[in-house]
Formats: structure tokens, sequence, C-alpha cells
């Protein structure tokens, strides 16, 4: 049936949806290694609006401790400077003249299980989002059920349903165990 088939591809793009949302939320969550996605959330004033510092700057990691920013206007030090302390990342940058330059402190084992404890947390927002898919899936199976649709087929659609989910939970799962040992790794 066409509008089954539907279900189950709208479905799996929901579910595929929010694999996409968490790999973007572990971007963000740092493993101790500098990388440009750190300030990814930062704002800049920019002549009086807030533009994205990837907008307004170079961002470079020259090592696995550092993250430089070059501006592409000098007059733009100070207020990326001010950015990047507003943004509370804990980071201090220091301003050398040209460019600024961020030292990422090492990572301790209580901020570790912090951020394993995030890491965890997104993962099980994930979880929610595939779990809400699968209910609304199976809510449409039942609607096309109740209009007539053959019990069998529902039954199949519904079993389908719940494999997909699965095999979303498993990655999600995965995406877990990968992100954690990068986190723990020192």
């Amino acid at each position: 049936m066409e509008e089954i088939e539907f279900i189950l591809d709208s479905t799996k793009e929901s579910m595929n949806g929010s694999i996409a949302h968490l790999e973007k939320e572990f971007l963000n969550i740092r493993a101790g290694k500098a990388s440009p996605q750190m300030l990814g959330g930062v704002f800049v004033d920019y002549y009086g609006s807030q533009t994205p510092l990837s907008q307004v700057a170079n961002i470079n990691v020259p090592d696995a401790r550092t993250i430089t920013v070059t501006p592409w206007e000098k007059s733009m030090l100070h207020p990326i400077e001010k950015a990047i302390m507003v943004a509370n990342l804990g980071f201090n940058p220091m301003n050398n003249g040209d460019n600024i330059i961020i030292s990422v402190p090492a990572l301790t084992e209580e901020r570790r299980r912090d951020l394993v404890k995030q890491a965890k947390a997104e993962a099980e927002d994930a979880k929610i989002g595939i779990r809400n898919a699968r209910k609304d899936a199976n809510t449409e199976i039942k609607k096309l059920e109740k209009e007539g649709a053959s019990e069998d087929v529902c039954k199949s659609a519904e079993e389908d349903v719940q494999k997909l989910t699965d095999a979303f939970i498993k990655k999600i799962d995965e995406h877990l165990a990968i992100k954690e040992a990068e986190i723990m790794k020192v």
C-alpha cells in the first residue's frame, strides 16, 4: 500500500533527523582537543548586528591545544575577544595585536565525567525523538486500519516500524560509545 510506504519513509526520515541532530550536538561537546567547532556558538557584534564568529574571522587550530582567531578587520579584535568571554566557554582568549590565541585547557577527570553525562543526555533526547517517530507512525497505521486497510498489512507495517526503531536506537548507542571513548581518552 502506498500510504504505508509513505508512513515508513517519513518515519525513517524523521529518525535520520534525530541522528543528524545528535551528531551536531556531539560536535559541541569538546573532548579535550582544540577544534574550530568549539567557537561555533560565538556571535560577535559586527556593526550593530550579531554575526557568527566564522563570518568575521578565520579560525585555525595550529595544534591540539590551541585555537587562533584572525579577524578580517583589525578593528574587530576587541569585539571578538569580548564575544568569546561572554560566550562563557571556559576559555581565556589572549590578544596579541594581530590575532586572538586561545589555549584549550586539558580536561580534568571530573569535567570528563560531566561531559559524558551531557553526551548521555543528548543521546537520550535523540532516543526520545526516535520513539516519538515510532508512536506517530503507529498512530497513522492504526488510522489506516480503521479506514479499512488489511489487518495483516498493518501488523507487518508496525513490525517494520519497530525494526526501524531498534536499528536507529542501536545507531545512537554506537555514536554514544564512540563519543564517550573520545571524551574519556586522556
